[in-house]
């Protein structure tokens, strides 16, 4: 048999292009709308709709699994990714750029969900399980680069472009459109040095009919959707409306920050201290196990969402006190965000444990989809203090199934 390719040549670059799409699609966009002049009710509507290809993803997983290859996959959908990236890019200096860019989003997105469902199974076919606990720590540093890059490089350099040019609209689309030409250069990479692991072209028909079944006749399983769609009902209505808030100008109750400032603080020095509250989360768990942490990483995940109130509330203009609450609220959320992760992981045990992991994120994605659709409506109504105060009474739901959930001493605990 041939020797694979080393997974330091490939699982980087994989987990950089799994994040990009993901960021641009959900992060991003959300950003660029609010510059081009949209409400916050279209903005968090729209966007929010974006979510349902993450939702339905567990639907056509088996799909992936007997048509083509995984690395068939992957090299495709990171192609059609860089036509999607393109298509945005010219179609945003036209008159409906709207319409245009959101259903390519919408293509963008569904593509994305499409090339993790290959991405993470090739991840398991092209690597030995050893190897697989090796690049596990990689894989989601570089996913959190993608994020930097995103949030962070392309909305600081879409901000300068803005502030030199003054339109906005070309802006964007030269972010997008070297978006696309760098995405076919990673395509195009992948193509040449992703292995041809043997496995790879194996087939196998899930039965779909049991799957379900056994997932939704688990014990408990009510009250652990229940918990999955609700325990982020806060932060699902926060993150649509965090970035306008930030951009918005003072008199409409925002802080006024420009584009490039929102990429430093809020797409740089927040992702990094998401990154870092995850870490120190799987440490935790790892050490005392998830029944320990459970309430420490609720109230990590909520509690933080009180800065925002007070940023609303008093709208400071140190620049070094509006990075330090989004530091603090990125920070509880990596943190609390790992408890989850990990409850799913729980929840997913048994039979079908990969496919059942699968669901479970698409309720994840649901529980973030629904309440995310109406923000800007509510905010737009209510102001930002009153929408504040609003996601931190959202955040009960959570405090109250939490206290219902049934978790063993030891899981999570490293053995």
């Amino acid at each position: 048999m041939k020797k694979n390719k080393s997974g330091w040549a490939w699982v980087p670059t994989l987990y950089f292009a799994e994040g990009i799409p993901y960021v641009l699609v959900m992060t991003v966009s959300v950003i660029m709308y609010k510059n081009l002049g949209l409400s916050n009710t279209d903005i968090a509507f729209y966007t929010s709709w974006l979510y349902l290809p993450w939702v339905i993803k567990p639907l056509w997983s088996p799909f992936v699994d007997l048509v083509k290859t995984k690395r068939w996959w992957v090299t495709s959908m990171q192609t059609l990714i860089g036509v999607c990236l393109a298509g945005i890019a010219f179609t945003l200096p036209t008159t409906l750029f709207l319409q245009f860019t959101l259903a390519i989003f919408w293509l963008m997105a569904f593509s994305s969900a499409t090339h993790d469902i290959a991405a993470d199974g090739f991840y398991m076919l092209a690597l030995t399980e050893q190897e697989q606990s090796l690049f596990a720590g990689i894989r989601n540093i570089f996913y959190r680069i993608a994020s930097i890059t995103g949030q962070g490089l392309l909305v600081f350099l879409a901000g300068l472009l803005i502030k030199r040019s003054g339109d906005v609209n070309t802006a964007w689309s030269m972010i997008f459109a070297a978006s696309a030409a760098v995405f076919i250069i990673i395509a195009v990479y992948h193509y040449v040095v992703l292995p041809k692991p043997e496995s790879d072209s194996s087939r196998s028909m899930m039965k779909i009919g049991d799957l379900f079944k056994t997932f939704f006749t688990k014990k408990g399983i009510w009250l652990s959707l229940a918990f999955i769609l609700l325990y982020r009902l806060g932060e699902s209505q926060l993150v649509k409306i965090a970035s306008p808030f930030l951009l918005d100008s003072r008199e409409a109750g925002g802080l006024g920050i420009t584009t490039d400032v929102v990429g430093i603080l809020y797409g740089t020095v927040g992702v990094i201290a998401l990154l870092l509250g995850g870490i120190l989360g799987g440490i935790a768990a790892s050490r005392k196990g998830l029944k320990f942490w459970i309430w420490i990483m609720v109230a990590a995940m909520n509690l933080p969402n009180l800065v925002y109130v007070y940023l609303a509330m008093a709208q400071p203009e140190n620049i070094y006190v509006i990075g330090s609450c989004i530091a603090l609220e990125q920070f509880g959320y990596g943190f609390g965000f790992t408890g989850f992760m990990l409850y799913l992981i729980l929840v997913a045990q048994g039979e079908y444990k990969t496919a059942h992991y699968a669901l479970c994120t698409g309720f994840m994605a649901l529980g973030m989809m629904l309440p995310g659709m109406a923000a800007g409506w509510i905010q737009e109504h209510i102001g930002y203090t009153m929408f504040f105060a609003w996601v931190c009474i959202c955040t009960i739901p959570g405090f109250i199934l939490t206290a219902l959930l049934k978790i063993p001493a030891d899981f999570g605990m490293k053995k």
